[in-house]
């Protein structure tokens, strides 16, 4: 597992590759993803409206 040192060099990397800007633009969708994944599992993926039933 990393340490501090190694963290850093990580995130600097990271940066360098994707950029500021898109970096969080990677955490948000991740984030939504994560949550997607979540409620797909929890079987709360059914549609709200039931127009076509």
């Amino acid at each position: 597992m990393p340490r501090g040192a190694e963290w850093i060099i990580i995130l600097v990397i990271v940066v360098l590759v994707f950029g500021v800007g898109r970096l969080g633009q990677l955490g948000k969708d991740l984030g939504e993803g994560i949550r997607s994944f979540r409620k797909g599992l929890a079987g709360e993926d059914e549609p709200k409206d039931e127009k076509d039933a």
